[in-house]
């Protein structure tokens, strides 16, 4: 018995450096497994929400005005609203406030992804 123990003293440290190195060459994979196979996201693609550009960017994609261009001024509460209207969200407590930056980000997205689907 004592040649046994002799062995697995001998090959522990090489078992206890690849027990460390093993998590780290794990993490390693799943990292590169999970940013591999998701989907790529571009947060820079169109305008920056809230700008002056997204506004008229979201006006081109669903008509506030009717005919005679007659509507709500562009980016006002009222503007926003008619937005949530023509997108069926208004009520929709995930909305963030009109009045705010998070509000122009939750339409930026809601409205990439329903044109993403759209195309598919």
């Amino acid at each position: 018995m004592a040649i046994k123990r002799d062995k697995v003293k001998a090959e522990l440290p090489f078992r206890a450096n690849v027990m460390l190195k093993a998590p780290k060459l794990y993490l390693l994979i799943v990292t590169v497994f999970i940013f591999g196979c998701a989907p790529a996201i571009e947060h820079n693609e169109g305008p920056r929400p809230c700008s002056n550009e997204w506004l008229y960017f979201v006006e081109g994609q669903l008509k506030t005005s009717d005919s005679q261009g007659h509507g709500p001024d562009l980016g006002s509460i009222e503007w926003r609203s008619v937005i949530e209207f023509k997108l069926g969200i208004r009520g929709d407590p995930r909305v963030p406030g009109r009045e705010s930056e998070q509000w122009c980000s939750f339409i930026d997205v809601y409205i990439k992804n329903q044109k993403a689907i759209q195309e598919h």
